[in-house]
């Protein structure tokens, strides 16, 4: 859905693209022993900068190859009604970044569009699909609650028609789970990394300018002051009758950011997971494999930039 959203189709066929991406993923944050001993970064002693390099020039090549499709295209004057991300971008190529620069001093180039494809995909990709996944297995490890969100969803819905759009604002319930999970298992644990431009001082705290500043907002889900004794718990009805939103607006739950640097793509983030657990949830029963017991399910997450399970949920759907 992504790719036809940012690229106007499907990458199927470029067979290494999701792999190159995952792989960019992960070394982005990888623990790197040369962020903590600079003088050790000219060795790469664990080989990190060098995957890096050929991830990199993998996503370009691809990403240039499809600027030269769009190029040549446009020169055989085969004018077509683009309306995706990539071709509104490449058709500002070669163009200067402030209109009104008459020296054109900065102007966009293959490089800027390449980055910032890279960063949609990247932004985009994993982060879903986890949140999604998270979701689930809270549902699995917590029969009850699984049981009241499809009583809610066969009030709502019905039996006789699938999930729709329109029905996510009368989802209550769903919306309380759909917080919870992203409470307990935020899909960027230390959001992305910011800097400080000045010297501050906050609640005492003194930061000097230039400051590399993680927000860890896996902690603060977690943090009893802030979520009381069961905040271990998978417990939806905490945000029952309460207006906290994962919107930046409350600092104690912003899985999406906050501010000029929250996630752009939180709407859609948000809209397409209620959706699909909606729709899982309304149509199957689920049940774990092997006879396993709800408090045996693996609930190990693997680190990186994003904070995927280490191991793929396995669950068998009984069609309703």
């Amino acid at each position: 859905m992504m790719c036809k959203v940012i690229f106007g189709q499907s990458m199927d066929d470029k067979f290494q693209f999701k792999p190159l991406v995952d792989e960019t993923m992960l070394l982005a944050g990888v623990f790197n022993l040369s962020d903590y001993l600079p003088f050790l970064a000219p060795l790469d002693f664990q080989g990190y900068r060098r995957r890096l390099k050929r991830t990199s020039n993998g996503l370009h090549a691809i990403i240039d190859k499809m600027i030269d499709e769009h190029l040549q295209g446009t020169n055989a004057k085969e004018q077509k009604p683009y309306t995706d991300f990539f071709h509104v971008m490449v058709s500002l190529l070669n163009t200067p970044i402030n209109p009104n620069d008459e020296e054109q001093r900065y102007i966009i180039g293959r490089e800027n569009i390449k980055a910032i494809m890279v960063d949609m995909v990247a932004a985009s990709f994993e982060t879903t699909t986890t949140a999604i996944e998270w979701t689930l297995a809270e549902l699995l490890r917590h029969p009850p609650v699984m049981v009241v969100l499809q009583q809610e969803l066969e009030r709502i819905v019905g039996r006789h028609r699938m999930v729709e759009e329109s029905d996510l604002p009368k989802l209550t319930y769903l919306d309380m789970v759909i917080k919870e999970s992203l409470r307990l298992h935020p899909v960027a644990p230390f959001l992305l990394s910011r800097e400080s431009t000045e010297d501050i001082t906050i609640n005492g705290y003194f930061i000097p300018k230039k400051s590399r500043i993680l927000v860890n907002i896996w902690s603060i889900g977690r943090d009893h002051k802030v979520w009381s004794n069961n905040a271990e718990e998978f417990f939806p009805e905490r945000f029952k009758d309460s207006n906290i939103d994962v919107r930046g607006h409350d600092f104690q739950l912003i899985p999406f950011g906050s501010g000029r640097r929250g996630c752009p793509g939180m709407q859609l983030g948000l809209t397409t997971m209620r959706l699909i657990i909606a729709q899982l949830v309304h149509c199957f029963d689920w049940e774990l494999p092997d006879r396993m017991l709800p408090n045996e399910l693996d609930m190990t997450a693997k680190i990186g930039l994003t904070f995927p399970r280490a191991n793929h949920l396995l669950a068998n759907p009984t069609y309703r």
